[in-house]
């Protein structure tokens, strides 16, 4: 039986190309998924591991552990002297700022190492600093700043000394180095200086960062490792590692242990496996189904039914292997270019491929194990085949069967269950329970479909009534086997249903989220005041009404201090007549003698500070909980100003800008509107913040999530459509001498292609609407579930969006028609009717 297997494939090689390409598409796509996952970590590993990657062993300090012991110079001191240590390289850092007022850096400043081997950073440029006033930058930054050797930078403390003071110096760049490659680093300056310079900008309890570790030649690493554990036993969360080990614990604090990403694209992963699991059993039935003859007659000379069973599974076994290793070979090459591309890119560059043997292993059992396992159910109806029923095909699993009722049951169960628990999670506001009970419900769809898609069909069918014998016989053809148009329509579902469940539940989210975020944030945008001695002016209102997008735009400056259940908080003043034009909440009204606070002020009253008078307000709670404490500018009049204290706290009060922006401003605008202020009033893009922007950048991970989740879902839609097609061809070929006789009949070529596109596009059509309404309502329970907890959910249906799917399922089903229409318009009537 194993020759007729062989046989079967290579005879009919064109009927499996189809149930390879889907088998070779979901293989590439958990494979892929794998790749990524190993690739990621040991991009990480390579570039957090960079800092290490001179040293042998690394004596480190927990720093999470508020107890864990400082690594200090008797530490280093301590590892220094340990037998076998060849050098050390404590490494210490410090946060300091270079630039004046709205120009001002953030960066970090490392100490160079007395041990030049230890020290991780290439030099480009110039030698790294020797003496106390100089400075070793990186080359990215020197060219953001316009830095070269000989220019001086004058650098700041981010943190006050112990006297209340920041430290301050001004050194001279002797050196241009490579920049770090640390992703928690990216984008921020990297400075190197002495020791010495270091420890003044540091905070003095902060110790050493770790103290790298170099074994003298001819020592066994284990042996120092042992003898420096020995040191540090008396020193709580202090632990001594090799580089690698240090690199590995550095990359699970960056992930939590978890890699969130990989279990999401596993997710998408299986949502494909079993929709090729669809594919590879449909297509397998009715393989197995147009065979019925041949089968028979095996039975009839001598072939038993263990015998044939084992042929049908041999054939998928062969299909499978052949698919699978082609799907990991694309994987690795896809990834392959991925990261080609990246390593092009500066940012990106330390980007490394890994291809796992778990993601090849894993690639292709799951690839080979889902094409068997898929193929048993068809490869248990061939046994049923009796000799003397060569001209009978098999009994298709319906409702009327036995088999079928068990599973209509089961099915029914599980809808009317799932949606119950589903309706019940989205009244209660708990996404916990609604979730298993949308995946329940759905399951029971899928178990019912048999009951109700074939007259859905049937009904749709009668749209195509009009175009005459074509269309009437494309309705009949595309219903004539239930159980097949189940297996193919429920696969396309699958997809449709959690394409369109997305976009409905993004399009309700963000209907929300709009009222969510007025009620968070008084006004569309407010920028927050520079904290230095440069504060906002009506010059900077000008400025910033003057953007393209923002409507109004007004200055509130600071007019006093109060005391709340929260600590001391700085009070705003704003004209009655412009806060109309700015708040969100209309109801609002600044009056004398009230004071508006937000959301979550207990106090009734509250004392306000001025430079000449104190005064008690009243206070008036806003919805908003981000409002700053308000009073009109009558009330600020008679206070005088700013209290003098105020003036003494490290960050005292800034006047701040609030604005309202234009309606209709999409999401790239609100991103664009964020910069664009920020330019025009001189601030960091952090200090734009407001509702507008907020939806803007909600609407931002909206759409990239949309976009990807659609995209991956896409590669399921992708799989559905190859079944669709598949199907359609293998339909085609049993259905050779029937449409040879419409031929004779008086069918032309174009009347028999119109009616197998016709049939393609009657089941697709039907999987793309049935998935389109079950997706809008799963779309709007989930947002019910995951958001009613805390604010009144509206359902929001993106038509231009559900009618694009739609569109896309129609054009689809009739381009998979387009093959199997051309061949069989190819045969001649004559041909056809001899064809066995």
């Amino acid at each position: 039986m194993l020759q007729v297997a062989l046989a079967q494939v290579r005879l009919n090689a064109r009927r499996f190309i189809a149930v390879s390409l889907a088998v070779l598409i979901a293989v590439g796509f958990l494979t892929a998924t794998l790749i990524i996952n190993s690739s990621s970590k040991a991009s990480l590993t390579q570039s957090v591991g960079e800092a290490y990657r001179n040293a042998d062993l690394l004596v480190t300090s927990d720093m999470y552990s508020a107890d864990a012991a400082v690594l200090d110079e008797d530490t280093a001191a301590l590892v220094r002297d340990t037998p076998g240590v060849d050098g050390v390289y404590a490494a210490r850092q410090a946060f300091v700022t270079f630039g004046e007022d709205r120009d001002s850096n953030f960066a970090q400043l490392g100490n160079t190492s007395d041990y030049a081997g230890l020290f991780p950073v290439e030099v480009l440029q110039g030698t790294l600093p020797a003496a106390d006033n100089e400075v070793a930058v990186d080359k990215d930054t020197a060219e953001r700043h316009e830095l070269a050797e000989g220019s001086v930078l004058p650098l700041t403390a981010f943190i006050d000394d112990p006297t209340g003071e920041q430290h301050t110096a001004e050194l001279t760049v002797t050196a241009l180095v490579s920049p770090s490659k640390d992703p928690r680093a990216l984008g921020t300056p990297q400075l190197y200086s002495t020791s010495a310079t270091v420890a003044g900008f540091a905070e003095p309890e902060s110790g050493f960062r770790s103290i790298q570790v170099a074994v003298a030649e001819g020592a066994a690493v284990e042996d120092v490792r042992a003898a420096l554990q020995q040191d540090v036993s008396g020193m709580e969360g202090v632990y001594v590692r090799t580089a690698q080990e240090q690199t590995d614990e550095m990359v699970a604090s960056m992930t939590g242990g978890d890699d969130i990403l990989t279990t999401i694209l596993l997710a998408f992963a299986a949502v494909a496996l079993l929709v090729c699991a669809l594919v590879v059993s449909n297509t397998f039935s009715v393989l197995v189904a147009q065979r019925t003859r041949e089968l028979a007659l095996l039975r009839c000379i001598g072939a038993a039914r263990s015998q044939i069973r084992r042929s049908v599974i041999v054939e998928a076994l062969i299909v499978g292997i052949v698919a699978s290793v082609a799907g990991v070979l694309a994987a690795v090459a896809l990834v392959g270019g991925i990261i080609a591309y990246l390593k092009n890119i500066p940012e990106s560059g330390f980007a490394t491929l890994a291809v796992s043997p778990l993601s090849v292993v894993a690639g292709l059992g799951v690839g080979i194990a889902l094409t068997v396992l898929a193929s048993l159910v068809p490869a248990r109806a061939a046994t049923a085949v009796a000799p003397l029923a060569a001209l009978r095909p098999a009994d298709d699993v319906r409702a009327g069967t036995r088999r079928g009722r068990v599973r209509l049951g089961i099915g029914m169960v599980l809808l009317a269950g799932g949606a119950a628990l589903l309706a019940f999670g989205a009244v209660k506001g708990n996404l916990l329970i609604a979730l298993p009970g949308g995946m329940l419900s759905f399951v029971g769809v899928l178990m019912c479909a048999t009951l109700f898609v074939p007259s859905l069909v049937r009904t749709v069918g009668r749209i195509a009534a009009p175009l005459g014998v074509p269309g009437k016989l494309a309705a009949l053809n595309a219903v004539r086997n239930p159980q097949r148009t189940s297996a193919t329509s429920s696969a396309l579902l699958i997809g449709v249903t959690l394409v369109t469940m997305m976009m409905t539940g993004a399009a309700t989210v963000r209907t929300s989220l709009d009222d969510v975020l007025a009620a968070e944030y008084p006004v569309d945008v407010s920028i927050d005041g520079p904290t230095d001695e440069s504060p906002f002016t009506s010059a900077d209102a000008e400025a910033a009404r003057a953007v393209q997008g923002v409507q109004e735009a007004v200055l509130v400056p600071t007019a006093g201090m109060t005391e709340t259940e929260y600590g001391p908080d700085g009070v705003y003043a704003l004209d009655p007549a412009d806060a109309a034009k700015v708040l969100q909440d209309s109801t609002l009204a600044l009056e004398a003698g009230v004071i508006l606070m937000p959301q979550g002020t207990t106090e009734k009253t509250l004392t306000v500070q001025g430079a000449s008078k104190t005064v008690e307000l009243k206070v008036v709670v806003s919805r908003s909980s981000q409002l700053r404490p308000l009073i009109s500018t009558s009330t600020a009049e008679t206070l005088g100003g700013m209290p003098a204290a105020a003036a003494e706290d490290m960050y005292p009060p800034q006047p701040q800008l609030w604005l309202s922006v234009v309606d209709g401003l999409n999401t790239n605008e609100l991103m664009d509107l964020r910069t664009d202020l920020a330019a025009a009033v001189d601030v960091d893009d952090y200090a734009v913040s407001g509702s507008a922007i907020e939806r803007g950048a909600f609407e931002q991970v909206i759409n990239v999530l949309l976009m990807v989740v659609t995209g991956l879902l896409g590669v399921a839609v992708v799989i559905a459509l190859v079944g669709v097609a598949n199907t359609l061809s293998l339909s085609v070929l049993e259905r050779t001498r029937e449409s040879s006789l419409l031929r004779a009949l008086g069918l032309t070529r174009g009347q028999l292609r119109g009616m197998l596109a016709l049939e393609a596009v009657l089941i697709a059509g039907v999987a793309a609407l049935m998935g389109s309404i079950l997706g809008s309502l799963y779309g709007w329970l989930g947002a019910e579930s995951a958001l009613g907890s805390f604010t009144t959910v509206a359902l929001s249906l993106p038509w231009l969006q559900l009618l694009a799917v739609l569109a896309v399922a129609l054009l689809a089903g009739l381009a998979a028609s387009v093959l199997p229409a051309r061949r069989a318009a190819r045969l001649s009537p004559v041909a056809g009717l001899a064809a066995d």
